[in-house]
């Protein structure tokens, strides 16, 4: 990736007003976006275990770059350090929610810095506050919890525009691959469970464990069911804080 030409560390800090200062936290912001949805699978790569601290850095321009930290310290807020090394210490999900979080926390303190080195008032910085949060968070963005605009930014309104669907689907998040990752944990999960399920007999039927049927497990007698023998589907099961079989049920009414 080839470095921003209009980048803050080539103009005098006191020369930048608040809109420009925006529009360089748009374009960081864009590039990060990019890294960790259309371009995920790039980034994935690049983050190499083997290679020494790496950092995620976003672009004015759009553009973003995993790199080595620099070794004496930046003048300017560097992004979160070894972003390679946390990528097998942690569930994929959870590495790219630290990546997305610690990405916002990198430009939001990188255009505040510049704000006030740059002499900012009271007054312009609460607008340039304002002006930053009017726009999701890229953790917001990553994980779809807000309606993503049909464009990322003004320059690539003509690149969007032409696609079909819906904006979190333009992006490419990488959901396959946290639903992928998920599910080989319920398989292990699953899995181990088999080992020690010689045991389980349904306390309605009377019937062994199978795989493939919907289990039931009462926290008052400590008791599996069947789904089906206990009427409970596995939907309703899941909202239910602690269930309780229909025999509990009615030894507890007895009882008042």
């Amino acid at each position: 990736m080839q470095r921003a030409p209009m980048d803050l560390n080539e103009r005098p800090i006191t020369s930048w007003t608040i809109d420009m200062l925006f529009r360089d936290f748009l374009g960081r912001r864009a590039g990060l976006i990019k890294a960790l949805t259309t371009d995920f699978i790039k980034f994935y790569e690049q983050c190499d275990p083997e290679k020494p601290y790496m950092c995620l850095y976003g672009y004015p321009n759009e553009t973003w770059e995993v790199k080595e930290a620099p070794v004496v310290p930046h003048e300017f807020p560097e992004p979160s350090l070894g972003v390679n090394f946390a990528k097998d210490e942690m569930k994929l999900k959870d590495w790219i929610a630290h990546i997305a979080i610690h990405s916002d926390i990198w430009i939001y303190s990188y255009a505040f810095y510049i704000a006030a080195r740059a002499g900012f008032d009271n007054e312009t910085r609460s607008r340039l506050f304002n002006m930053i949060n009017s726009n999701p968070t890229i953790y917001e963005v990553v994980f779809g919890t807000v309606k993503m605009p049909k464009t990322l930014s003004k320059s690539n309104e003509g690149e969007s525009s032409s696609k079909s669907g819906s904006g979190l689907q333009n992006l490419g998040l990488p959901l396959s691959l946290i639903e992928k990752e998920e599910e080989d944990e319920d398989d292990v999960e699953l899995y181990t469970m088999g080992d020690d399920t010689s045991s389980i007999i349904c306390g309605a039927c009377g019937n062994r464990f199978a795989f493939g049927e919907s289990w039931i497990f009462c926290n008052m007698c400590v008791t599996w069911y069947h789904g089906r023998c206990v009427k409970t589907t596995p939907e309703r099961y899941e909202r239910l804080k602690d269930y309780r079989c229909p025999r509990c049920c009615r030894q507890k009414r007895a009882g008042t």
